[in-house]
């Protein structure tokens, strides 16, 4: 008797499989629950509720197997600092989200799906701080989501979740007192919010960052202060425009090298 390693609704539809789990499906009832969730079926949601009331967990035995087995974290240690971790604060703080949810947390950082380099570097990246593969799919047009699911992100990353249009976020002292912890940190920055300029016929050359955030602004320009650079602020914006300094900013950050 053959052995059939494949499911047949993968199959091809010319193939006789297929087309003979396609005629069984006419006949075959409809799920008792299609069509409901857990909180719109009236049998399921009552059940859901009396757990709820009765603080009942139907879960329990599992989730100490689990935890035992290892394979449910209950706890997690602070991250190591690092010069990855500081080039990570850099671009979640840049172009980065943390949402919390009731059991987890969220992060996703977002990019522009023709940056290759980009996606492929801060995948890793999250990947091996946080010791989980990162999920890497669509959002929207053009844009490229890279996150992932753990307890405790926020904390151990010490950044806020939610909206931090208007937080005010300092330069971290491990990064500050580090000056390569401050170029890695710097250039989380500007791969998130940063672009090269340069314009020969008329002799530009622009290395810059933009946000709306003062806050950021202020460390950016702080830091490559630090570094020895002379940039100059404005509204939305911290430039470096010396021709010598903006090759030597981009050189010392690695900017857009992947």
């Amino acid at each position: 008797m053959a052995f059939h390693t494949k499911p047949p609704n993968l199959l091809p539809k010319s193939n006789k499989r297929y087309k003979k789990w396609l005629r069984s499906l006419k006949g075959r009832q409809v799920s008792w629950n299609k069509g409901f969730t857990k909180e719109t079926h009236p049998s399921v949601a009552k059940i859901s509720e009396t757990f709820r009331r009765e603080k009942i967990d139907n879960f329990a035995n599992w989730r100490r197997r689990m935890i035992k087995g290892g394979r449910i974290k209950i706890s997690f240690p602070p991250l190591k600092k690092s010069g990855d971790l500081a080039e990570l604060v850099g671009v979640v703080l840049g172009d980065g989200h943390l949402e919390k949810f009731p059991r987890t947390e969220l992060l996703a950082v977002f990019a522009n799906s023709k940056n290759k380099g980009f996606i492929r570097r801060y995948s890793l990246l999250i990947g091996k701080i946080f010791r989980k593969k990162t999920s890497i799919t669509k959002h929207g047009i053009g844009c490229t989501k890279i996150s992932i699911y753990q307890k405790s992100i926020s904390s151990r990353l010490k950044i806020p979740s939610g909206s931090r249009a208007k937080i005010e976020f300092g330069i971290p002292d491990w990064i500050k007192n580090d000056k390569e912890y401050l170029k890695r940190y710097l250039r989380g920055l500007y791969e998130a919010e940063g672009s090269f300029c340069v314009h020969k016929p008329t002799y530009t050359y622009k290395f810059l960052f933009s946000n709306r955030n003062y806050s950021m602004l202020k460390n950016v320009f702080d830091g490559l202060t630090a570094l020895g650079f002379h940039p100059h602020k404005s509204k939305y914006q911290v430039q470096i425009s010396r021709k010598e300094e903006v090759y030597k900013a981009k050189e010392l950050l690695k900017f857009r090298e992947y």
